[in-house]
């Protein structure tokens, strides 16, 4: 039976293999390490380097290194804004 470590492993290779996979526009969530904790960041891929990816995320562009990537997956598209009520 794999160990935690394997698992976090395997589950960061996933990851790297779906931003590496991801075309830019594409939406994704990415977790990363941040400080004792996580963040996440929702939004979709507006540039890719060898060490980092960008999200534009609601709140603004995030700049995530692909060293602190634990996870990513696609999400689909937010869904559409509700009408107003009268």
């Amino acid at each position: 039976m794999p160990d935690r470590r394997d698992q976090d492993a395997i589950a960061r290779a996933l990851a790297l293999g779906v931003l590496d996979g991801a075309a830019l526009g594409d939406r994704l969530v990415v977790r990363a390490r941040h400080g004792d904790g996580a963040r996440d960041a929702l939004g979709t891929l507006s540039a890719r380097s060898p060490s980092a990816v960008t999200i534009d995320t609601r709140r603004g562009p995030v700049q995530v290194p692909l060293a602190d990537v634990v996870a990513a997956k696609p999400v689909p598209p937010p869904p559409a804004p509700r009408q107003r009520q009268r």
